[in-house]
């Protein structure tokens, strides 16, 4: 009977020890037996973070009636590293913050709906203006290495068209509402960025090299005159405006669609219209060659004249055929294209020097207001971005604007092309 009690409390031990993995010696401490036995303990262990790390969005923004207000949380990524106040801006001007709070680790950015390099998008029912967070980390101690990537977060504010966003009183001007809408007439130029089948508007995120750009350019009027619309130059560059540096020009010359006399591209106007009023063209996506931002900006100059005006030299839509390796136009005679090549029409539409607006009737327009303040009558600012609103002059100016899409975004994966696509995405 004894060696039979020896030998089961040996086998008891035995059991006791294997139940547990080798080298844990916490088993010997009753409070770790009993957090061992309570999976939401360990569940909770499991998700904690260490000391800093942000688990709410840690980007906020607050569209203001004249501003916007953006919060940026310092562990931008998560991670619980705190990123570095200077390296974040905000819009293509790279504007600075305004505060910065140490006890709660966020950067606040406030600026003007217009400033810092923010666009306007005019649609039926909203007034959209987007910019762009920018994260753009400083070299490490050793420039050999790097720890982060760039990135950039679209950040976009929508207001209604239809109903009063000021918190001041409408007062009149020199007429009536209704009277001032039936005496001037408004043009309205619009850039739009589409699907593949035209059917709609697509996000300007998510383009890798080798994709193609759907962009729809439209003029909307209130008058019965017919119009045609015409694209005179189009330049893409690393924020909006054309003077920017670098950029790269895509149509030229009055309408030569250049950027399709290129070996590697398809760039082409879209044959026919859908409508007179309506001009749609493509371009294979490509990226400034040393920049890390992976984004482009497109000024294009839009200008219309009458719809039964035969197409000339200095208002035309042509683009390169290589198949017969020569110009053609959207509608006209094949003469009116052959200035492309020569990479200078104004010379050949000297004999057609006549404004086209000069056969329009006299009536009373509108010049176009450059200094940022909305015309009587309009219903959303005229100036910058994606849309540009406008009221022809008087008869013998062209009724004409400037319009910016942007900021479109490539992503960092591998496109079409086959290149590594380097920096942060949107």
């Amino acid at each position: 009977p004894r060696s039979s009690l020896i030998l089961t409390l040996l086998c008891w031990v035995v059991g006791e020890v294997a139940a547990y993995p080798p080298w844990d010696f916490s088993w010997g401490d009753p409070a770790s037996r009993t957090a061992r036995a309570d999976p939401n303990t360990w569940s909770w262990v499991g998700e904690s973070q260490s000391p800093g790390t942000y688990r709410q969005q840690p980007v906020m923004v607050q569209c203001q009636e004249a501003q916007l207000v953006v919060t940026v949380h310092r562990d931008l990524f998560g991670t619980g590293r705190l990123v570095n106040v200077a390296d974040l801006t905000l819009g293509p001007a790279a504007c600075k913050h305004s505060s910065l709070n140490r006890a709660h680790n966020t950067v606040t950015f406030t600026a003007g709906l217009h400033e810092c390099g923010s666009t306007v998008q005019i649609t039926p029912d909203s007034l959209i203006y987007r910019t762009l967070l920018n994260y753009d980390p400083s070299p490490a101690s050793n420039p050999v290495i790097i720890r982060t990537n760039p990135a950039i977060i679209p950040i976009e504010c929508h207001y209604p068209r239809r109903e009063n966003v000021s918190s001041n009183a409408i007062r009149p001007t020199w007429a009536p509402f209704s009277n001032t809408l039936s005496a001037e007439e408004k043009l309205v130029f619009s850039l739009r960025l589409m699907n593949e089948d035209w059917s709609a508007e697509r996000p300007f995120t998510g383009f890798q090299l080798g994709d193609i750009l759907n962009i729809q350019a439209e003029v909307g009027t209130e008058s019965h005159v017919p119009l045609r619309l015409f694209v005179d130059s189009c330049v893409a560059a690393l924020s909006p405006g054309a003077d920017s540096s670098p950029h790269y020009t895509i149509i030229d010359f009055n309408g030569c669609l250049v950027d399709g006399r290129s070996d590697d591209t398809s760039s082409a106007f879209i044959a026919p219209r859908p409508r007179e009023d309506m001009l749609r063209f493509t371009i294979d996506v490509f990226r400034f060659a040393g920049d890390t931002r992976n984004l482009i900006y497109i000024t294009c100059h839009l200008k219309v004249t009458p719809a039964d005006q035969t197409p000339d030299p200095l208002n035309k839509a042509c683009s390169f055929n290589k198949a017969r390796n020569t110009w053609a136009p959207v509608e006209g005679t094949r003469d009116i294209c052959s200035c492309c090549e020569m990479g200078n029409c104004r010379s050949s539409a000297l004999s057609q020097s006549l404004n086209p607006l000069e056969r329009w009737p006299s009536r009373r327009f509108r010049r176009h207001n450059t200094e940022g303040k909305v015309p009587t009558g309009t219903e959303g600012p005229p100036w910058g971005g994606q849309t540009s609103l406008i009221a022809p002059p008087s008869p013998g100016k062209e009724a004409e604007a400037d319009v910016v899409i942007g900021p479109v975004l490539l992503s960092r994966d591998l496109g079409t092309g086959g290149q590594q696509q380097e920096g942060g995405h949107g």
